[in-house]
């Protein structure tokens, strides 16, 4: 944190609780479909890896994303995230949502997002 502003530090050092989206973000953005039907998505490793350490530093971790797909699910249970919102269309309804269940402020959260869909959280 040492090419952070001071200002930049103390907001990041007051954040309680990481969410993310998924596809795009904790993937690479593609999703592979099978004949089948199948969709299959593929995680970094370093991504799990990182929000494991957050997680063991007390920061709550937390998925909103507009697709239900089983493999997110197994990832979410695989890295032990706090709270997952699937399926879901109105993101900012479901940041209320999650931010009163996780007993946090606004000012406490960090959102990555990285679609036109993610701009109201």
């Amino acid at each position: 944190m040492q090419n952070l502003s001071s200002d930049l530090q103390q907001r990041a050092l007051g954040i309680k609780l990481l969410i993310l989206d998924v596809d795009g973000v904790l993937t690479d953005g593609r999703i592979f479909i099978r004949d089948n039907g199948e969709e299959i998505k593929s995680f970094h490793t370093l991504d799990g890896h990182g929000l494991k350490m957050l997680q063991a530093s007390g920061v709550q971790t937390a998925i909103i994303t507009g697709r239900d797909a089983p493999s997110v699910a197994i990832r979410v249970k695989q890295l032990g995230i706090n709270y997952y919102f699937k399926g879901i269309h109105d993101k900012r309804a479901a940041y209320a949502q999650l931010r009163e269940q996780a007993g946090v402020e606004e000012h406490e959260c960090a959102f990555v997002g990285d679609d036109v869909v993610d701009l109201p959280v």
